[in-house]
């Protein structure tokens, strides 16, 4: 699926054109290479980043429908990044990126505390995080209606997309992930006592807090992280964990790797479809999921409307 994307887009070339360009260059170095190769690496990043974030949240909340998109995450990091871009352009990758994570860190908390003052059920909790993620949308499109940006620059924010990334972007997520899947695998069955209840992780000698606390800021810093490079790619976060259940059950060491698998697909093949629908039109790759993603979380509230 990877080398698909080496030969979708604007631009036909054949098997001989792409293996002599990845080998030795020349005349199609810079679609090849410099273009289509490192979107590769940033949909297989961001895609793993965004389910593996999808399943902690999941797993810090215990709401099958909660993902970083819908309960707000993602968009608090791409108000704050956008807010960076709009006052400062020319602001270094990193620095976007510690936005990025800000935004996205104070959202969470005040998802957290809404969940754990009102106790609301799963349907009503993710309705509470899709006003909230609502509300803090359109205070980007005020501030892209105030301070115009360049229309690509929106587009990337508004509805996720891989357009105009390139090698530079590709460490940041990658980086991210080697730094931060391994503290998620060790949570993995400490998340797993955790559904039992509260007092039975306790009692196992499970320190609840601690293990939402540290949850929460990989899942927050994952997914802050893919915003700031590609902006909101919607529900991937929602469908890859999902996806991991159905294949592999409800344990936690096993759903962290197959989430992570199941997002970069998913963020793959709604890249090389954005690109190859209608060259040389591109399409976001946020439109794309979701149009899978919307009509799954409307039959996803129907079957939890009663909890």
């Amino acid at each position: 699926m990877s080398a698909a994307g080496l030969f979708v887009g604007a631009s036909e070339l054949n098997l001989m054109q792409v293996v002599k360009s990845l080998l030795y260059g020349g005349e199609f170095d810079f679609i090849v290479n410099q273009y289509r190769l490192p979107r590769i690496f940033l949909a297989i990043g961001v895609g793993a980043g965004l389910g593996i974030s999808g399943v902690l949240v999941q797993g810090i909340i215990r709401n099958p429908l909660a993902s970083p998109d819908l309960m707000g995450i993602s968009a608090g990091a791409g108000f704050v990044a956008t807010a960076l871009l709009v006052y400062q352009p020319g602001v270094p990758l990193y620095l976007l990126s510690i936005s990025a994570m800000s935004g996205g860190l104070i959202v969470g908390i005040l998802i957290i505390l809404i969940a754990k003052i009102n106790q609301p059920t799963p349907a009503r909790l993710a309705l509470v995080g899709i006003s909230v993620s609502v509300f803090i949308s359109s205070g980007i499109d005020l501030l892209l209606i105030i301070h115009p940006v360049e229309i690509n620059t929106a587009m990337v924010w508004l509805t996720g997309s891989l357009w105009g990334r390139n090698w530079q972007h590709v460490p940041f997520i990658w980086w991210s992930l080697i730094v931060l899947v391994l503290p998620a695998l060790w949570l993995a069955w400490r998340l797993d006592i955790m559904g039992l209840g509260k007092e039975s992780a306790e009692v196992l000698g499970i320190q609840p807090a601690k293990v939402q606390v540290l949850a929460l800021i990989i899942a927050i810093l994952l997914a802050s992280i893919s915003v700031s490079i590609c902006g909101t790619i919607s529900f991937v976060g929602l469908l890859a964990p999902h996806m991991a259940r159905l294949l592999f059950g409800h344990s936690h060491r096993f759903l962290l790797p197959a989430a992570a698998f199941l997002g970069a697909l998913l963020v793959l093949v709604a890249d090389i479809l954005a690109r190859g629908i209608q060259p040389p039109i591109e399409l976001p790759v946020g439109i794309i999921t979701s149009l899978i993603g919307a009509p799954y979380f409307i039959f996803l509230l129907h079957r939890y409307k009663g909890w």
